[in-house]
């Protein structure tokens, strides 16, 4: 009798610990229309790239089509906050560059996808959108986060309409947490196997959401493929945390996410 109590014991000592890890932090109130709305993911770019992703044209026509705007921020080397997506120049543009050692003079010799279209920043967006459509915010991992968060919510304090951010690093979330509370804050995950150049020491607490523990965030959205089975996803939502899935390309696959999530982040077709 005493081993069966220790252990029911040890059981919901642990379930306890683990909801405390993975607990939101308080929504703000005014934020619920971010849940109701469908995201553009990097604008409403075309499969074949003639919209380039990120580009001034793919948000104009999210904002024509009444859909909000997901897009990537990054700093470069002269700390201008440009909206794109990878790393390196390479697969947008054919530089074989890192996109953060660039000045902003040199990125405008650049064209997206072999368009006519430049890499934007982010102040044109926010003056593109002007407060029709809400937007989340992805910031990419970066030596130089403080940096970029700090300049990031500068412009996003100026926007006249729902914003919210996201990253895949914790550290990033947690800048927000400390230093914008009030601005609706998101953590991007996926399942452990889908973080492929991740050491598994970092990817499986990511996975697990346990990095919540850091900067609390608003809402996860989370690699909707991988959500199936997934208690702390579940138990997030329960806490009365919100879920995003990405990347959807489907109406099926939309469907099947409506169950769990509420704001979906769709490419390639438009949600109805």
């Amino acid at each position: 009798m005493m081993v069966f109590l220790y252990i029911v014991l040890s059981v919901i000592f642990a379930a306890a610990v683990y909801a405390f890890l993975v607990a939101p932090g308080r929504m703000p109130r005014e934020s619920d229309a971010l849940w109701r709305a469908r995201y553009a993911h990097r604008g409403l770019h075309s499969a074949d790239q003639s919209v380039p992703e990120n580009s001034l044209v793919a948000f104009r026509r999210a904002v024509e089509e009444g859909y909000g705007i997901e897009l990537d921020v990054t700093i470069t080397a002269d700390d201008q906050i440009a909206v794109f997506h990878d790393d390196t120049l390479a697969r947008a543009c054919g530089v074989d560059r890192d996109i953060r050692d660039c000045t902003w003079t040199e990125l405008q010799a650049c064209r997206l996808f072999g368009t006519d279209q430049r890499i934007p920043l982010l102040g044109d967006v926010l003056a593109l959108a002007d407060g029709r459509v809400p937007l989340i915010v992805e910031l990419k991992s970066t030596k130089r986060y403080r940096a970029l968060c700090e300049r990031t919510a500068r412009l996003l304090d100026e926007y006249p309409g729902l914003c919210c951010v996201e990253s895949f690093d914790p550290r990033v979330v947690r800048w927000f947490y400390l230093h914008r509370p009030a601005m609706v804050r998101g953590q991007l995950a996926a399942g452990f196997r889908s973080y492929t150049s991740t050491p598994w020491y970092q990817s499986l607490p990511m996975s697990a959401l346990l990095t919540n523990v850091l900067a609390r965030p608003h809402f996860v959205a989370y690699r909707h493929q991988d959500a199936r089975r997934k208690i702390g996803l579940r138990l997030f939502k329960q806490l009365g945390g919100r879920l995003a899935a990405w990347t959807v390309r489907s109406p099926e696959d939309a469907r099947r996410c409506r169950r769990l999530f509420g704001a979906v982040i769709f490419e390639y077709y438009k949600p109805q």
